[in-house]
């Protein structure tokens, strides 16, 4: 039986799926530490647009990045949908911020399609692919990508 899940988990990837807008976007759920609703934050003069402020979570400073900002879409706009989906990267504690989350989403690895070509040069380079669900399409994020430019 481990086998089995063993072999399951090779051949599928579950997807936190978040919404920027309208926009559904999906990543690993293995690479969020967390989802959480702390919006208090402390603005960094001279940051770039795309950096909301630094937070303290539970004695970590954590960096708070508007993901629809940061990918070129429309900016999030806080509410009581709005979410920090916390992840661990280059030795550090990010948040990124988000309209909403959606459901989590099991993907056969064998589904999930490359980018479409016309995806713009800002959006395309940080998706890893594309996965149809019956009722929509989710952009699957490189979690890596997404933090590791730090220019837009």
């Amino acid at each position: 039986m481990a086998e089995t899940a063993s072999t399951m988990n090779d051949e599928t990837v579950e997807l936190a799926t978040v919404f920027i807008g309208e926009a559904q976007c999906g990543m690993d759920i293995l690479k969020i530490q967390e989802i959480n609703k702390h919006m208090e934050m402390t603005v960094v003069p001279q940051s770039p647009e795309y950096v909301t402020g630094i937070m303290n979570l539970r004695g970590q400073i954590v960096t708070t990045v508007d993901l629809g900002s940061k990918l070129g879409l429309s900016s999030t706009k806080l509410s009581d949908e709005s979410r920090n989906i916390i992840v661990h990267s280059a030795g550090e504690f990010v948040g990124l911020l988000v309209d909403r989350i959606g459901d989590v989403v099991v993907a056969e690895r064998s589904k999930v399609e490359l980018p479409p070509a016309n995806i713009g040069a800002l959006q395309g380079k940080f998706l890893e692919g594309v996965f149809k669900t019956e009722n929509s399409l989710i952009a699957i994020l490189d979690v890596e990508k997404v933090l590791e430019n730090k220019e837009l």
